[in-house]
């Protein structure tokens, strides 16, 4: 089975046609007021119109209102609603039946006790992500191109598909998937070459490697 790709943080159409011409299976549009890679909606709205229908396109929020929420789908007309703030379980399952779109749960993790509430949110959530907890006092929740333990989750069986985030880059992608047995992997910061500048090369060597794991001696 191919392993699925996330390109996060989006913000150019080069590094969309990149992502598109790469083969990623996501392209991520961040929209946390805190990301260096945040998009205001015009430009929301001419990234979407080129991706839609070639690649999914996943709408990246921090505990977002009812307000918010309406503006970026008007605006990105996502097919995915990424969550990646503290959201409690209640507001997941409100978020997907108030939108009507399927959503990704972003899971923070430094150790195996951060994997108590999945079970819930399983229930909720039509997809998780696993990331490294941000460290203390970070602004926002991901991009920090961190890792952490990812053979806490092998072996380890989940009702839903779920992606692995967190410090991945070409270099350590095949070590990472066969470490995790993730089925999926999302990257941003592991693909450019200065913060929120997106790199077509590093995108593409990326989607080649992860999906060339199995046979990469790793």
């Amino acid at each position: 089975m191919s392993i699925q790709v996330k390109i996060c943080g989006i913000n150019s159409v080069e590094s969309a046609d990149a992502a598109m011409r790469a083969g990623a299976d996501f392209a991520g549009l961040m929209f946390h007021p805190q990301s260096p890679r945040r998009l205001d909606t015009d430009l929301a709205r001419r990234l979407s119109d080129r991706m839609k229908g070639r690649v999914r396109l996943v709408a990246v929020l921090v505990d977002p209102d009812d307000a918010a929420l309406q503006t970026v789908i008007a605006a990105a007309k996502p097919d995915f609603i990424q969550l990646h703030g503290k959201e409690s379980v209640a507001r997941v399952s409100d978020i997907h039946s108030t939108t009507g779109l399927p959503v990704i749960k972003v899971l923070a993790v430094a150790e195996a006790s951060d994997l108590a509430a999945v079970s819930q949110y399983e229930s909720v959530a039509d997809m998780l992500m696993f990331d490294a907890k941000a460290p203390a006092g970070a602004a926002r929740e991901g991009g920090h191109g961190t890792a952490f333990d990812w053979q806490l989750l092998k072996g380890r069986r989940f009702s839903r598909p779920w992606l692995l985030a967190g410090g991945l880059n070409a270099e350590n992608v095949a070590r990472a998937v066969s470490s995790s047995g993730t089925p999926g992997v999302d990257v941003s910061s592991g693909v450019e070459t200065a913060l929120g500048v997106k790199n077509p090369e590093m995108i593409r060597t990326f989607i080649e490697n992860a999906r060339n794991a199995q046979y990469a001696g790793a």
